[in-house]
């Protein structure tokens, strides 16, 4: 399981970091820059909208607020106190300014530390978040929770996302991600591990609030089908242009299964597929590399590759799966005493 949760770690910054001189970026412009799909990492541009100038290989806020999330969880014995999420996202996007980034918060999560900030409650900031961003960093709560409870494991989610993200829309989207690397690490094939998102999002959807939005797991299950056994050229056409890769969960999260169903077997290759897609493509491609490193194990990504992120970013992944994987003990053995 060791290596399934490093998987999980490391595919998510791999894919992001796949994604950093690709995001934001049109499809088209991006096969006139690097064809039709990438080999391998790139630097940014200088026109890149979000990541000038960046080396090849850096990673984005993407696995930057995963492994936030990631330490919060060790912190705190498996779970995140909403306020201080808040509190720390906010103080890793000063951070960031001040190092003169552009990748910074993401609009809900913007939106939900101001108020929290303003005094606005907990059980309030997060009702309006219907993006991507307790999506992509949830990975972290699906290494150190069992999936066997799916209720339980929601619950979970709803404690590390509602603060920014409390609509049935996100946790859907959260939940889904979440249950698919946790059913990764218990062996399951990315077949059986997205049944098991398209499950916890149908529970993910009845938390949080309300807000107009097409059903995540109804979408997750379409978009598979919808590129299921298609060249993968064809299928990015058909992600890109049917089931989108803005930064909305309706459209980036049932693009991210999709991916993983055109490669079910080769997580390399998906996550090259998914940077290439345009939009929000870096965390299409690290929700895809989360769930395929947590199927397939850290070895099924190139070792330069896995070497590359770590050492271009200082990360210390491998701890931080130790750790998570160490929570998620602790509550196998809780529950077994029940």
């Amino acid at each position: 399981m060791d290596t399934r949760a490093r998987g999980a770690l490391y595919g998510l910054a791999i894919g992001d970091a796949l994604g950093m001189p690709t995001q934001s970026l049109s499809r088209e412009r991006i096969v006139a820059r690097y064809g039709a799909r990438l080999t391998g990492f790139a630097p940014g541009e200088a026109d890149q909208p979000i990541a000038p100038n960046m080396r090849a290989g850096s990673v984005t806020d993407d696995t930057e607020q995963a492994v936030l999330v990631g330490r919060l969880l060790v912190d705190g014995g498996g779970h995140i106190a909403p306020t201080h999420l808040a509190s720390e996202l906010l103080a890793w996007e000063k951070a960031m300014a001040a190092r003169g980034s552009l990748d910074l918060l993401g609009p809900s999560t913007k939106r939900a530390v101001a108020a929290v900030a303003a005094g606005v409650p907990v059980a309030e900031t997060g009702r309006y978040g219907d993006t991507n961003g307790a999506a992509m960093r949830v990975a972290p709560v699906g290494i150190a929770v069992p999936g066997e409870d799916l209720p339980a494991l929601v619950d979970r989610v709803v404690e590390a996302s509602a603060v920014s993200h409390n609509t049935g829309v996100a946790l859907a989207a959260a939940s889904a991600v979440a249950a698919a690397v946790s059913a990764g690490l218990e062996g399951a094939t990315v077949e059986l591990a997205t049944r098991h998102a398209i499950d916890a999002a149908r529970l993910g959807a009845r938390r949080g609030y309300w807000i107009a939005g097409a059903d995540i797991a109804t979408r997750i299950a379409w978009a598979t089908a919808l590129v299921g056994g298609l060249p993968a050229d064809v299928a990015a056409e058909r992600i890109y242009q049917l089931v989108g890769t803005s930064v909305h969960s309706t459209e980036s999260v049932p693009a991210a299964f999709a991916v993983l169903s055109v490669y079910p077997d080769d997580p390399w290759q998906a996550v090259l597929l998914a940077a290439s897609l345009g939009g929000d493509c870096d965390t299409i491609a690290a929700m895809a590399g989360a769930i395929a490193g947590a199927v397939h194990g850290i070895q099924g990504f190139p070792t330069a590759a896995v070497d590359t992120v770590r050492d271009i970013n200082q990360l210390d992944l491998d701890r931080l799966a130790g750790q998570l994987l160490e929570l998620r003990g602790q509550a196998q053995l809780n529950t077994t005493k029940v």
